[in-house]
């Protein structure tokens, strides 16, 4: 039978990015079927490896702080990501965040692979 779980306070573990995340909801942690959310804090300075998820998208809402992103084929392409802005990441777009602040950032990451440790391709 199938239940509602609530997951307080999540462990933290190194993302294959070169990330902090800390567990939320995730196949390993509610037995999730497709969606996994958690919660990213990047410390001033801190850059992920460019990567892409091959077969899944993700979801983020930047709690606090700010950050910055390139995307794209040849990640051409620079964003920046303020508190209370939303970003949409679409399967199979290389993209590689930084925090280039003094400042400590957290987002929500939500993705639409269950696994915490997911699809993730270096480039």
């Amino acid at each position: 039978m199938k239940q509602c779980k609530v997951i307080r306070g999540g462990e933290a573990f190194h993302g294959k990015q070169g990330l902090d995340y800390f567990t939320g909801v995730s196949a390993e942690s509610a037995a999730s079927e497709g969606i996994c959310m958690h919660l990213l804090v990047m410390p001033p300075g801190g850059k992920a490896r460019p990567h892409y998820h091959e077969a899944h998208e993700t979801a983020i809402f930047m709690l606090e702080g700010s950050t910055s992103f390139h995307h794209g084929p040849n990640l051409e392409f620079l964003d920046v990501v303020n508190e209370g802005d939303f970003v949409y990441i679409p399967a199979g777009v290389p993209h590689q965040p930084f925090n280039p602040t003094d400042k400590v950032a957290r987002a929500l990451i939500a993705r639409t692979d269950p696994n915490e440790q997911e699809s993730v391709v270096l480039i």
